[in-house]
């Protein structure tokens, strides 16, 4: 696949688009981008194995099937062996020991590899865990795995804010939020253990409205998260929060979560314009108080609605030493910003080092949208979700409107 590639001089950019693409992906300086898979449908989360073989997820089946396997097998960069199997549809994937790990929207399976990284039974794996709390409502199990035999698995919180009617202007919260048993956090549970339900997990963090991108840091030896913000500040609370307010607030957040956190859902929401909890007016906020002192504070506040779906601690060696350790987040869009124009659309990266942030958060990729400015929703070509790293370093971003998967490398 050719490359072609030009430099923005004011922006001190390369912009890079692989021929068979149909967008202008805008990377820094020294960065190319190619395409690896296209037209594969909705696309959630990805993984990379050590042979350069790459795993999809899909939300919605591709001829019955759920996961996709990618390979490139006389290894001149295109993929040119597609295997399809799960029958279930979903967004987490994993790589880990030998073993690749994916989930529906209520279980989490295994299918183990072989010497040569083929799963030896794809029409039987292992069902780790069951019975997940599946409301629709952000009922995606993303996934992630330290390096003790333990699996994290995301169940988002099926509501906005845990009124006692959803989403109805008027209606007050609940306190203390029911939600809260069996959703809105992180939960643990063993990688090699079969058909666990709730009582054999750990609610490992709470107070999370729904976090579908996640990593461990290994660097810090903890669990990193990326937080969906809440909705309709100004629709229900426009005496509080005018236009402007209610598209950029409440933010989007990324938290290092150790075990027995609590991230403040639903009783507060991060503004990081004053940098403070702000307490919810369903809770009796009123845009200044604050509250849930015991709740911890993000790493990151966001501007807000741009839906954070992916984060990839980065622990390569290819790209210059200030991404090393370093976060990327995969930015899935906005839906509810208007009347000013939809934001996201883009990967970010933020420097870090010993686990916290050394600068400010910056624009890595840019582009997948395929226009300047999204206004209508439906309009844009690309929607970032997944993020992986390959074994040469590299990082692949996909896409879940058309199925898109790039891979952006450095060209040292």
């Amino acid at each position: 696949m050719r490359i072609i590639c030009f430099t923005l001089i004011t922006l001190f950019y390369t912009s890079c688009i692989a021929q068979q693409s149909d967008v202008v992906i805008k990377v820094p300086n020294g960065f190319s981008t190619s395409n690896v898979a296209k037209d594969f449908g909705r696309v959630r989360h990805i993984a990379v194995n050590s042979n350069g073989d790459v795993y999809m997820k899909l939300e919605k089946l591709n001829n019955g099937k759920g996961i996709i396997r990618l390979r490139d097998t006389n290894k001149d960069g295109k993929m040119d062996d597609t295997l399809k199997f799960g029958n279930y549809v979903g967004t987490g994937i994993a790589l880990k020991d030998g073993y690749l790990y994916a989930s529906s929207n209520s279980e989490v399976f295994r299918y183990q590899l072989d010497n040569q990284l083929n799963i030896i039974d794809t029409a039987n794996p292992e069902k780790i865990i069951t019975g997940l709390v599946d409301k629709r409502q952000h009922a995606s199990k993303s996934i992630t795995l330290d390096n003790a035999g333990n699996i994290y698995v995301n169940i988002g919180g099926p509501s906005n804010v845990c009124q006692e009617q959803d989403r109805q202007k008027g209606a007050k919260g609940m306190m203390p939020c029911p939600l809260l048993e069996t959703a809105g956090g992180i939960w643990q549970f063993k990688s090699n253990k079969l058909n666990q339900s709730y009582a054999e997990g750990v609610r490992y963090a709470t107070g999370i409205r729904n976090c579908v991108g996640l990593d461990w840091n290994n660097e810090v030896n903890e669990l990193f998260i990326t937080a969906h913000g809440r909705d309709m500040l100004f629709q229900d609370y426009p005496e509080l929060y005018d236009q402007k307010k209610g598209a950029e607030l409440p933010s989007e957040t990324m938290y290092m979560v150790k075990k027995g956190d609590d991230c403040g859902w639903p009783y507060v929401h991060w503004d990081h314009f004053q940098n403070k909890k702000i307490l919810n007016p369903e809770y009796g906020g009123d845009g200044k108080k604050t509250g849930a002192e015991n709740a911890i504070n993000p790493l990151v506040g966001f501007p807000g609605h741009m839906a954070p779906n992916a984060l990839l601690i980065y622990t390569g060696n290819q790209f210059p030493e200030k991404y090393k350790n370093g976060a990327f987040v995969a930015f899935h869009g906005s839906w509810n910003r208007a009347p000013e124009h939809q934001e996201g659309f883009y990967v970010v990266f933020v420097p870090m080092k010993n686990g916290k942030p050394t600068g400010n958060w910056e624009v890595f990729a840019n582009g997948f949208s395929g226009m300047e400015k999204v206004t209508n929703l439906s309009n844009a070509k690309h929607r970032p979700c997944g993020l992986a790293q390959g074994p040469d370093g590299s990082i692949y971003v996909s896409d879940d409107v058309k199925g898109y998967v790039w891979k952006i490398q450095y060209n040292q």
